[in-house]
């Protein structure tokens, strides 16, 4: 799906006091960003940043950070941030690629990593820039505490199998596996919907989940 440029959306980014620049200056110093020592969660491929939002509000003593690539896209969270009464002080957003993810957070900074409605790269040759590859474990391997893990939803049945069996591939633990989110009723309990699974549930589309550690 082509991304409709938005004239002036970096300057809009680069304005922003909800973003964080020079990100790879930062580190092993997110703590000193938010200002505490609290729990840092971190969701790549944010979109217009639902998920990442409510999570910041129903847990004010966890820290996260919404990574999106497109301008685009990061502008349409941005503008939902500036429409909210009360600033969320535990929540920054991030322009960048995720494939660069291990220079902006230092080794076990990060406690988990949400994984939503990814982009499959459907394409055998694209198959290393899936963000649920062996490569990409990797990376997240190197920042994610060891007691943490990452949690990935998607409609995509060929992705979601490619994903069990690169978490498999990588040695990671399969900690829990579903094909139908909302009718399992542990895995459902508190689950937070993206815009992305709003709308793919109410064409009746299954959503797959998976949540894997070391």
């Amino acid at each position: 799906m082509r991304l409709r440029n938005i004239k002036g959306s970096r300057e809009m980014i680069a304005a922003s006091a909800f973003v964080i620049h020079e990100e790879e200056t930062r580190a092993g110093k997110w703590g000193e960003i938010f200002g505490n020592s609290h729990p840092i969660r971190i969701e790549i491929g944010m979109g217009k940043g639902k998920f990442i939002m409510t999570l910041a509000k129903e847990n004010p003593h966890i820290n996260y950070i919404g990574i999106e690539k497109y301008s685009s896209v990061l502008l349409r969270a941005l503008e939902k941030m500036e429409q909210e009464e009360h600033p969320l002080p535990n929540l920054y957003f991030v322009r960048m690629d995720a494939e660069h993810i291990t220079k902006v957070f230092a080794g076990g900074e990060i406690d988990r990593i949400y994984l939503n409605f990814s982009d499959p790269w459907p394409k055998d040759r694209h198959a290393k820039r899936r963000l649920t590859s062996t490569e990409y474990l990797a990376r997240y391997d190197q920042i994610l505490d060891r007691d943490g893990w990452i949690e990935f939803k998607t409609d995509n049945r060929s992705l979601f199998d490619f994903s069990t069996a690169s978490v498999k591939e990588a040695g990671w633990t399969l900690r829990a596996v579903t094909y139908d989110l909302h009718q399992d009723e542990e895995l459902r309990d508190g689950n937070v919907m993206t815009e992305y699974e709003e709308r793919f549930s109410a064409l009746g589309n299954p959503i797959h989940k998976l949540i894997a550690a070391r």
